[in-house]
């Protein structure tokens, strides 16, 4: 039975592209939802090459409420904007083809954002693999240690519901994207938290919830996770110049270009004037590698290594890092044109 614009309460919105590997477990996970018969998936697909869209296809023959639509842009923002502009839901969630959710967690969202007067709510995110070895399961370990991310509290947990800056994959009400607006489309990165500070700007409350949680699966390779840092580092000055606002973003994205600064800039001064600036880079490394290296010794290695976890971090903080400092001069060029 096709269900009605009346009957849907809840749209989910999926941006897609070439996600073959992740996409089918994200919207089994939706459509198992306590609330199935009240909730479509609306998947924006970027013209994936990879066989996505034919498993989108066949799932969406046997659920009337799974519905593919084209993102002829193929970037997230335009997919998102798509999809919420095609929504027939009272509310909005916003996932992507990388989690999965419990049973309950579209229902007690639900629940939740009445009870708290929220206008968007979002549960705690479980960072998991698909393929455990020690690589994988040492990148899962620093994505969810505050050492890896900082007071991101949707990856180290909560106890209580929280009023937080952003959450990973909320749900809102439809008026929500009414007043706030949509997703800022020169963003390609950046783009979730840019619209949840704008909503904040306007008086919006943004809550975080431990009553349920949802699944995100990282990369799984020490390449991949550089890759997809550098490129969420490099986004930070580029989404300051976008906006023209500072506050678009938070001070917890830039530790890591901070860090690398404290490396780069006693180098710079060594060269130019005394060798001594040279050793304040060198005492920095030190004090970052001791820190590391006692993090680590405490961390369960059960499934992975000592010497993995401090790859892990290193890769995750030096490509955030580097991808800022690239970022930084590409911004100073932007300034100058």
């Amino acid at each position: 039975m096709h269900n009605t614009s009346k009957d849907i309460l809840v749209s989910v919105v999926v941006p897609c592209r070439n996600e073959a590997k992740y996409i089918e477990i994200c919207i089994n996970s939706i459509i198992s939802n306590k609330l199935s018969d009240q909730i479509e998936v609306l998947i924006a697909d970027g013209e994936s090459n990879d066989g996505s869209k034919e498993i989108i296809t066949e799932l969406a023959k046997t659920n009337s409420n799974i519905r593919l639509i084209n993102n002829p842009q193929r970037l997230t923002p335009f997919g998102l904007n798509i999809g919420i502009e095609n929504a027939r839901g009272k509310y909005i969630m916003i996932a992507s083809s990388h989690s999965a959710f419990q049973q309950d967690y579209i229902p007690t969202l639900l629940k939740e954002l009445q009870e708290l007067d929220a206008d968007g709510i979002g549960g705690i995110m479980e960072t998991k693999i698909l393929n455990s070895n020690k690589t994988s399961e040492a990148i899962r370990i620093v994505l969810t240690h505050p050492f890896g991310v900082g007071n991101s509290y949707f990856r180290i947990g909560i106890k209580q519901p929280l009023k937080v800056d952003t959450v990973p994959f909320g749900l809102y009400k439809k008026s929500f994207f009414d007043d706030v607006g949509l997703y800022n489309t020169k963003l390609i990165r950046n783009h979730d938290i840019e619209l949840s500070k704008r909503a904040l700007a306007l008086g919006k409350k943004i809550f975080l919830t431990p009553s349920t949680s949802c699944t995100y699966y990282a990369r799984e390779t020490f390449s991949k996770l550089a890759k997809n840092n550098f490129k969420n580092g490099f986004w930070n000055f580029k989404t300051i110049y976008i906006t023209k606002k500072l506050s678009s973003i938070s001070l917890r994205h830039f530790v890591p270009f901070l860090f690398i600064m404290s490396l780069i800039i006693p180098i710079i001064l060594g060269l130019i004037w005394s060798k001594f600036f040279i050793l304040l880079s060198c005492l920095s490394l030190l004090l970052y590698t001791i820190f590391i290296l006692f993090t680590a010794l405490k961390i369960d290695k059960n499934k992975t290594s000592f010497f993995k976890i401090i790859c892990a971090f290193a890769v995750l903080h030096f490509s955030y890092g580097s991808g800022s400092v690239i970022g930084m001069f590409s911004f100073i060029n932007l300034f100058k044109k």
